[in-house]
């Protein structure tokens, strides 16, 4: 799971450059391994390495666009094997694609994204994929993809002290800093804090199975706060226009009300174009499968762009797939 150093850029620029005026041709270029800097070990780039290997040429090399090739059409509104209506989206910026990446959607890998371009699928090459692209027209846009992260443990962290405590969120932090801890999804207040950590990150195993495994994290955490551990949750986020937000969430809220969901929190990305929510495990593929339902497939009638309200209702979509 190497990173890839900003050296490694003009190297491959001069040693791919060099070979193409030599001897001119077409490389072919083994992905997913690296080199190390200072003592030449082979190493690996871990889960979409080749992705990242691609990447990393065309940015090495200017490159105007970079296509990855997959087997499926592009980026979906939704996983297919939760919703078999998905459908490709045409277009996305890079934030949205960072995004998508980094919550789940498996046709991109999130390390690849900082330098690609464009997606097709090789088993279907006349499909147009998803264009990648710095920006693009969102002025009607609402809602782009839908992701969902399953088995994800959420912490609610309420400080043992009331207002003023100034450095309460520095020490939570660091606490997770100290122990090797990566935070996914993050909703704060002065004095108490809820997030959501994802098992595939901690300690490199793939699910944390028994609470009792989170004691070393709870235990210090303890020490300043009060600690309410959730097992089980799903992250559900909502990639799209959050300039529309106020109109994104009224849809949502409409749909979870109908099926008697709790959204148990709620945050809003830095990137502008990611609205997390967190909802237990067993409903959350229902949850998915409405949403895409009322998004993507209702009238566009529906929708009052100019007033900024949804008149709609929402679709009752059972839990087979």
């Amino acid at each position: 799971n190497a990173d890839i150093l900003e050296a490694t850029y003009p190297a491959v620029a001069k040693g791919l450059r060099g070979d193409w005026t030599s001897d001119p041709a077409i490389p072919v270029v083994t992905g997913y391994l690296g080199k190390s800097l200072r003592s030449c070990a082979i190493t690996t780039l871990g889960r979409g390495g080749s992705d990242l290997t691609a990447t990393t040429i065309g940015k090495s090399l200017g490159l105007r666009e970079i296509q990855v090739w997959k087997d499926v059409d592009g980026v979906l509104t939704c996983d297919t094997n939760i919703y078999a209506r998905a459908e490709p989206v045409p277009y996305l910026t890079f934030d949205e694609a960072a995004e998508l990446a980094y919550f789940g959607a498996q046709v991109l890998h999130p390390q690849s994204m900082r330098p690609a371009r464009e997606g097709k699928n090789s088993y279907n090459p006349n499909a147009p994929g998803t264009l990648i692209k710095r920006e693009r027209d969102m002025s009607k846009a609402l809602l782009t993809s839908i992701v969902l992260k399953q088995n994800v443990t959420m912490l609610d962290i309420a400080s043992t002290r009331m207002l003023g405590q100034y450095d309460f969120l520095a020490k939570v932090f660091l606490i997770f800093e100290d122990l090797g801890i990566s935070v996914d999804v993050v909703a704060t207040s002065e004095v108490s804090i809820s997030l959501t950590l994802d098992p595939s990150k901690l300690w490199s195993r793939e699910l944390i199975q028994q609470a009792s495994e989170l004691d070393p994290v709870v235990e210090e955490l303890e020490k300043i706060a009060v600690v309410n551990l959730l097992q089980r949750r799903s992250i559900i986020s909502l990639i799209g226009n959050v300039q529309r937000s106020s109109l994104i969430l009224e849809k949502v809220f409409h749909v979870f009300q109908t099926h008697g969901v709790n959204v148990q929190m709620i945050s809003q990305g830095a990137s502008k174009v990611n609205i997390s929510l967190i909802v237990n495990d067993d409903e959350a593929e229902q949850c998915v499968r409405a949403l895409h339902s009322n998004f993507f497939e209702s009238d566009l009638s529906e929708l009052d762009w100019e007033s900024g309200s949804w008149n709609g209702s929402a679709s009752t979509i059972s839990n087979s797939h």
